[in-house]
């Protein structure tokens, strides 16, 4: 989206190589496989971009409304009457427009958009991303997925069904808020870095390395544009 802060343009190369080495690092010591995934945004949110694209052509109507509805010919000089067509065309013409302001300005949907929907955008997102990045099919069931939204401020941890049986809530929340901690003051690969520590040291700790463990996945970060 147009004017969307890009997760892609937080990272460079270096920043890249940190947390890999961040993941190989955690990784020593356990049997477990972590990845990290930062998105963009986790939901398109048609219906905010819709409502507020009503709400635009409703002012812009009231305006013209205003502006125009008592004009009348003087002298025999005809003047605009903003009459029914008239109407009709500023409602669609500012309809088009205020959509489009959503797709410059994201922050101007966020109104329309309710914290429930933004965590069951985030939610699907982040199982899809989970997923997609074959974390279910580790061999041991102990694959961990760090998902970040940035339009959202949400952090999502989710581990299979091998770490979820050992570990609780309160655990996964630690390393959402040591990210979270991070990314509010913008060092955003110290944050990945960290939750990705913790999380090497909840798995050694629970799911210690074994004879012969193979790397099963990548080790780099997963950005979604």
């Amino acid at each position: 989206m147009v004017g969307l802060l890009k997760a892609s343009n937080l990272f460079t190369d270096a920043d890249r190589d940190a947390i890999k080495q961040a993941i190989v690092q955690a990784e020593q010591n356990t049997s477990g496989e972590i990845i990290p995934v930062i998105a963009s945004a986790s939901g398109r949110y048609d219906r905010a971009e819709d409502i507020f694209g009503l709400f635009f052509s409703l002012l812009c109507v009231a305006i013209g409304w205003f502006l125009f509805h008592d004009n009348a010919p003087i002298d025999g000089w005809s003047s605009f009457n903003f009459d029914l067509s008239a109407i009709l065309l500023t409602m669609f013409l500012s309809f088009i427009i205020g959509v489009l302001l959503t797709h410059l300005c994201p922050a101007l949907r966020s109104p329309f958009i309710t914290n429930k929907e933004m965590e069951e955008e985030v939610d699907r997102a982040a199982a899809a991303a989970f997923q997609h990045n074959r974390l279910r099919n580790t061999e041991d069931s102990t694959g961990i997925l760090l998902y970040i939204s940035l339009y959202e401020h949400q952090v999502k941890v989710i581990g299979d069904d091998g770490i979820s049986a050992r570990l609780t809530h309160p655990d996964w929340q630690h390393i959402c808020d040591a990210i979270i901690k991070d990314f509010k003051e913008k060092n955003y690969t110290n944050g990945i870095v960290e939750g990705i520590n913790l999380s090497g040291k909840l798995l050694a700790e629970h799911f210690p390395i074994k004879a012969g463990d193979t790397d099963e996945l990548a080790n780099e970060l997963i950005i979604i544009d």
